[in-house]
């Protein structure tokens, strides 16, 4: 669940990306729910954006997608918020589980824009989609006139790296404080 943070011109525009990453969703059972985090949730919810990836490899990674798409719509049951398909690990075309097709027709389906990419071997086009989805925010943002888009007033998560460290520090100054004192 790491938080990434970049930050780039668009457009001669200085754009802030920040990426949740968001591993560990899964279908339960043979069910079509899924199951995730709790900070699953709380990225959802700040999000302006959305990457569905899944590999063209594990037709399971596909799979995930429409159920985690019906989720955030429950969560967002009104937003337009733009939102990317992107096709991973197009190099290995011998191991493909999904096809093109598929993934144009869910794409189209959820209303997002549909890349096949290798990350491994063409970072132009995972470049590409980025920048795509960021033109939309900006895009959607822009047409706001200044409004929040919407009324969520809820704290971004920062990475959980840094919370652990906090934590750890925490702790450690803590412990010393009562050592100290106790003599």
């Amino acid at each position: 669940g790491a938080l990434y943070s970049r930050k780039f011109t668009i457009d001669g525009e200085q754009i802030s990306l920040q990426v949740q990453d968001t591993p560990f969703v899964s279908l339960e059972d043979d069910t079509d729910n899924i199951c995730c985090q709790e900070q699953i949730n709380r990225s959802i919810y700040w999000a302006d954006g959305f990457v569905f990836v899944y590999s063209i490899t594990d037709y399971e990674s596909y799979r995930v997608i429409r159920p985690l798409h019906q989720h955030i719509r429950k969560i967002h049951p009104n937003a337009n918020i733009p939102l990317l398909l992107i096709a991973n690990k197009g190099d290995l075309l011998r191991a493909r589980q999904v096809s093109s097709k598929e993934g144009l027709q869910l794409a189209s389906e959820l209303g997002g824009t549909y890349y096949e990419v290798s990350a491994r071997e063409n970072c132009e086009g995972v470049h590409e989609a980025f920048q795509q989805l960021c033109q939309e925010v900006s895009r959607m943002i822009g047409s706001c006139n200044g409004e929040k888009r919407r009324g969520l007033h809820l704290v971004r998560p920062k990475s959980p790296n840094m919370q652990d460290l906090k934590r750890r520090l925490k702790q450690a100054l803590t412990s010393k404080g009562k050592s100290a004192t106790t003599l």
